[in-house]
């Protein structure tokens, strides 16, 4: 994919470059600090604007201060300009296809444009079909308005 997308939506699946994208997300997964677990974790995504940014799992001697690559993709995000997701995938330190945790697909669809395409080990699945029902921005957007 090049450019950026229309509305703020996600493209169309065929749109993305999945080889280009998963090639940074195993670049990431290089980069990753894993002393404890030995488990490295690289994610790559496409923003509205066209960028592709990525991120690595940062482990913690205190296990639950371990940052998990999705928190730095969302990270560089905010740091390189903004915007939201369209495109996301995940690997282990095999290069296999990984599923993002539940905290790791919330924390996913809150930076999301609607309609997000996530590669996952059973194949393209939309933010909303790997997290149904989720709460998020959007909820809270229709909430205060129909409080006014």
């Amino acid at each position: 994919m090049t450019g950026s997308t229309t509305q703020g939506t996600a493209p169309d699946a065929a749109e993305i470059d999945w080889e280009t994208l998963r090639a940074a997300a195993l670049d990431a997964m290089g980069k990753a600090y894993v002393p404890y677990s030995k488990f490295p974790v690289g994610v790559a995504a496409l923003v509205t604007d066209g960028r592709m940014i990525s991120g690595c799992n940062v482990e913690n001697a205190s296990y639950g201060l371990t940052l998990c690559a999705e928190c730095a993709l969302v990270s560089s995000l905010h740091m390189t300009g903004g915007g939201q997701l369209v495109a996301f995938t995940c690997v282990d330190g095999h290069g296999n296809a990984l599923m993002p945790c539940g905290r790791c697909r919330q924390l996913l669809f809150e930076h999301s444009a609607p309609g997000m395409l996530l590669q996952t080990v059973s194949g393209i699945k939309t933010i909303d079909e790997v997290l149904p029902d989720a709460f998020g921005p959007r909820t809270l957007v229709a909430f205060a308005e129909g409080a006014e």
